[in-house]
């Protein structure tokens, strides 16, 4: 009897130890037949696609196909080992944490790929926008997009992998939304700066290093554009600060668009009778000797009024940089003051007449 009871105990351990065997050997033919796979996929991904990519009128699907390369070829083995590991009949706890922790490595590869793409998006979009409008937005608006970027999809690989082991997701995301709520309407006026300073890196009424004009007189060169705040530089070298709500909702005037040239204007007063004509070709021609003064456009004069005791004429000239015009008009103003003294036109001034009638 125990002779008979050793043979069966035999035959079930040998039938134990090939079904082992079996499964063991199919769930390896699985990995390496996936293993063959991530490197058909690389060698596709190396050797074919550039052909297709290479095509285009940008580059940029062949910078996104060179950062997705290596993880994709990755994710092709990793999946291939969560197959397998499902294959196999493990004790349903050892299945669950095996199978999960190959879950989670795919999804973080997954989101390492979905990051890549981005990233080189985002790159390839901020070196377009140098081109289109200079330097400044790049490192402003770019590093924030990469970190909302980031946060989206470690989010969303995090909402994947709970879903994934039945975690209830839904009091999770309420919470976060009643949160925000909560959040947003304490921080209202600081929200508000915030995506008023997002809209003005994309609308861009104006760069670093812009001179702008505000509507309440304030003027001065851009020094910083923050999500909160705009910093501006003033000419006597003072810093206004100033909440990008405000920027938002005001006129600006921006003296460097869409060029950095500048209009520059100065207003004399000639004595009655001078000859119109030679003083406006002298105010033309004194603006002509100076270098900063543009040729193209030519200055131009003009009899504007009469006023009271002068006939009021205007110069008009251009600079090649805004920053030049105050410059510019001092060297005109001494010069004028030269060149009408050789011309004999006269700076009247202010005169009134007093007539006496004498009674009989």
């Amino acid at each position: 009897m125990n002779r008979i009871l050793d043979f069966y105990r035999l035959q079930e351990s040998d039938s134990l130890y090939l079904f082992w065997v079996k499964e063991i050997l199919v769930a390896l033919l699985i990995f390496a037949g996936f293993w063959w796979l991530s490197k058909v996929v690389r060698w596709v991904l190396v050797h074919v696609a550039p052909r297709f990519t290479s095509v285009t009128a940008t580059d940029l699907d062949d910078r996104i196909l060179r950062r997705i390369t290596p993880p994709i070829s990755l994710l092709v083995v990793f999946a291939g080992l969560y197959y397998a590991i499902s294959y196999l009949s493990l004790p349903q706890k050892v299945h669950l944490i095996a199978s999960g922790l190959v879950f989670i490595f795919n999804i973080a590869i997954l989101t390492n790929v979905a990051y890549r793409c981005t990233d080189e998006i985002l790159e390839w979009y901020a070196a377009r926008l140098v081109q289109r409008h200079g330097e400044g937005i790049d490192r402003q608006l770019f590093p924030l997009a990469e970190k909302l970027v980031t946060i989206f999809l470690v989010g969303t690989a995090l909402i994947i992998v709970l879903k994934h082991f039945n975690y209830d997701i839904l009091s999770l995301v309420t919470a976060l939304g009643i949160g925000s709520l909560a959040i947003g309407m304490a921080a209202k006026d600081t929200l508000a700066n915030m995506i008023s300073g997002f809209t003005l890196m994309i609308d861009r009424p104006f760069r670093i290093g812009d001179r702008i004009h505000l509507k309440d007189g304030n003027w001065g060169d851009v020094a910083d554009i923050g999500l909160r705040t705009t910093k501006i530089k003033t000419v006597d070298n003072t810093l206004l600060i100033i909440p990008n709500s405000d920027l938002c909702n005001t006129t600006v005037i921006n003296q460097a668009f869409p060029d950095i040239r500048a209009k520059g204007k100065v207003s004399v007063g000639v004595a009655y009778g001078t000859d119109v004509e030679l003083a406006k070709k002298t105010l033309v021609a004194t603006a002509l000797e100076i270098d900063i003064v543009l040729r193209d456009p030519a200055p131009e004069a003009y009899f504007t009024s009469f006023g009271d005791s002068a006939l009021n004429m205007t110069l008009f000239f251009w600079v090649a940089d805004y920053t030049k015009a105050f410059v510019a008009t001092d060297l005109i103003n001494e010069l004028i003051i030269k060149r009408f003294g050789e011309a004999d036109i006269v700076f009247p001034f202010p005169t009134r007449t007093i007539y006496l009638h004498k009674e009989d």
